[in-house]
C-alpha cells in the first residue's frame, strides 16, 4: 500500500520523509512484523536444541536453512502476506505463525515443528522481544552514530575556537569573559555524559507465558528448567533477561530508555537556543545557499531554521517519549491494551530525534564564527575587571573590596581609564598592581581556553 507523501498525516512520512529512511525497515509495520518473525524462528530453533524437549529432533541443516531462510530473506510482499492472513485471524500475532506454517509447507521433518510454533508462548512474549530489538537496533545502528557524528563537529568547533574570547552573559547582562570554544566544550561535556547514560541502559525482555510463571511450559515439560531455557533463549538475541513479570514485560527499562534521551535532546534543545541567540547578536554568520529565500518578504534574512528545526523537533520528540515514560510502566493487573497501542508510536518519537539531529548538524556545518563582533563586543566592556580586581583586593586586606567596586561600577559605564586609575590608587604589592594594569577583558578567561582545547 502506497500513500502519496503529500497525504500523510505525519511529517515523519511527509515532509521529512527522506530524512527517516534509516527508521523504516525498524520500526514500520513491516519492520514489526519481521522482528515477530525472527523471535517466533529463533524460538523454534531454541527447542528444537532443547534436550528436554524430546519430541522435537535436532535440526538437519536443510531445516536449519530453512528456518534462517525465512528470517534473512523477509520481504515486504512476505510482510504483505502476514497482513492477508490477519484480515481474517484479527490477530497480528497468530497471522506470523500462519505465515511460518505456510512457508514451512508440508514435509517429513516439518510437521514436528509446525506443532510446536508459538509452543507456551503469549503473544506478549512475540512482542515484547520485538520491540526490545527495534529499540536496540535504532540506538545501536541509527541514534549513536548521529550523536557521535555530532559530537565530532562541536569538539572541532570548540578547539578550533579555544582562544576567542567572548563575553559571557549571565542573567542577560554582561559577565566575566569565557572564549567561544569553552561554551561549546560544555555542550559537548553535557552531551558526553547524556550519550554515555543512553548507551548503557540495559534492554530487557521476557520469555515466561501467559502471566509470568512458565504455567504452560511446566505443565507440559515439568522436568524442563524453563527459568535457564528462557533466560538462554533471551540472552541469544542480546537482550538482557527479566524472569520477573505479568503477561507484559513492565517496561520500566522502556521508560529509562525514553528518558535518557529526553536528557540528550534537553542539552540540544539549549544548545539550539543559545546559537540561535548568538547568531542574533551576530556572534556567527551562516553560510548561505545560493537559491535559499530566508523570507517571503525581506530579501536580506537568513534565518536560523536549522537550529529552529531542531528546537521544535527535538520537543516532539520529548513530549511523545514523556508519554511513553509515565504511561508505559502503568497496566491493569497482569496487563491491559493500553501499552500495545503506545508502543507503536516509538518510530515516531525516534523520527523526530533523527530529523532534529539531522537539522542541528546541518545548522553546525553552516556557522562562520564572527570573531570582530564578539571581539567588539568583549573589548568594550571593561566593567567585567571588577571581579578580578577586587578579589585580588580581598588577598591583599584591602577592607570592603566588593563594595568599593560596585561603587565604581555598578549601572555605570565603566572606561578602561577609569578602571585603570582605580587600579593606580591601590595599596598593593608593585608586580600585582602591574598585572592588574595589563589586565584586558579579551585575556580575563581563567583557563577557559584550555578547557575547549582539552575536550
Amino acid at each position: 500500500m502506497k500513500i502519496s507523501t503529500l497525504k500523510a498525516l505525519s511529517p515523519a512520512d511527509g515532509r521529512y520523509s527522506t530524512k527517516v529512511t534509516s527508521l523504516r525497515d525498524i520500526f514500520s509495520e513491516f519492520g514489526l512484523i519481521r522482528y515477530r518473525v525472527l523471535v517466533e524462528i529463533r524460538w523454534l530453533q531454541c527447542l528444537a536444541d532443547e534436550p528436554a524437549i524430546t519430541e522435537l529432533q535436532p535440526l538437519t541443516s536443510v531445516m536449519k536453512d530453512v528456518l534462517n531462510q525465512i528470517v534473512d530473506g523477509f520481504s515486504e510482499d512476505d510482510a504483505g502476506r502476514v497482513k492477508s492472513i490477519e484480515a481474517t485471524t484479527n490477530h497480528d500475532v497468530k497471522a506470523v505463525e500462519y505465515f511460518i506454517r505456510e512457508k514451512l509447507g508440508d514435509g517429513p521433518e516439518t510437521g514436528p515443528l509446525k506443532d510446536f510454533l508459538h509452543f507456551a508462548c503469549t503473544s506478549e512474549d512475540i512482542n515484547n522481544l520485538s520491540y526490545a530489538l527495534m529499540l536496540r537496533a535504532a540506538r545501536t545502528d541509527v541514534l549513536l552514530p548521529m550523536m557521535k557524528e555530532l559530537r565530532i563537529k562541536l569538539a572541532a568547533l570548540a578547539r578550533d575556537n579555544a582562544d576567542v574570547a567572548m563575553l559571557s552573559r549571565t542573567h542577560g547582562q554582561t559577565a566575566s569573559p569565557t572564549t567561544l570554544g569553552k561554551e561549546i566544550a560544555n555542550v559537548v561535556a553535557r552531551l558526553d555524559r547524556a550519550s554515555t547514560h543512553f548507551s548503557s541502559v540495559p534492554i530487557l525482555g521476557k520469555f515466561n507465558g501467559a502471566v509470568g510463571n512458565y504455567n504452560a511450559h511446566v505443565i507440559t515439560y515439568p522436568d524442563a528448567d524453563w527459568p535457564k531455557i528462557s533466560a538462554r533463549f533471551v540472552a541469544s538475541l542480546g537482550v538482557e533477561d527479566n524472569p520477573y513479570t505479568t503477561q507484559i514485560e513492565p517496561h520500566d527499562w522502556t521508560a529509562e530508555y525514553a528518558h535518557a534521551l529526553m536528557r540528550y535532546d534537553t542539552i540540544l534543545i539549549d544548545f539550539a537556543r543559545d546559537i540561535w541567540a548568538y547568531i542574533s547578536l551576530g556572534y556567527f554568520k551562516q553560510r548561505v545557499a545560493k537559491d535559499e529565500v530566508g523570507s517571503s518578504t525581506m530579501p536580506h534574512k537568513v534565518n536560523p531554521i536549522d537550529f529552529e528545526n531542531a528546537e521544535g523537533n527535538f520537543g516532539m520528540a520529548n513530549a511523545m517519549f514523556g508519554h511513553f515514560a509515565e504511561k508505559l510502566p502503568i497496566s491493569r493487573w497482569q496487563r491491559d491494551l493500553t501499552d500495545s497501542t503506545v508502543q507503536r508510536n516509538f518510530g515516531a518519537a525516534a523520527a523526530h530525534v533523527v530529523i532534529a539531529l539531522q537539522s542541528l548538524l546541518k545548522g553546525v556545518g553552516k556557522l562562520q564564527v564572527n570573531e570582530a563582533a564578539i571581539h567588539k563586543d568583549v573589548s568594550a566592556a571593561w566593567e567585567v575587571l571588577a571581579e578580578a580586581v577586587q578579589t585580588v583586593m580581598r588577598r591583599y586586606g584591602i577592607p570592603e573590596p566588593y563594595e568599593k567596586l560596585k561603587a565604581l561600577t555598578r549601572g555605570q559605564a565603566v572606561s578602561k581609564e577609569i578602571l585603570l586609575q582605580f587600579i593606580q590608587t591601590l595599596d598593593i604589592p608593585d608586580d600585582e598592581k602591574q598585572r592588574l594594569l595589563e589586565l584586558t577583558p579579551e585575556s580575563y578567561v581563567g583557563l577557559a581556553t584550555e578547557q575547549a582545547r582539552n575536550i
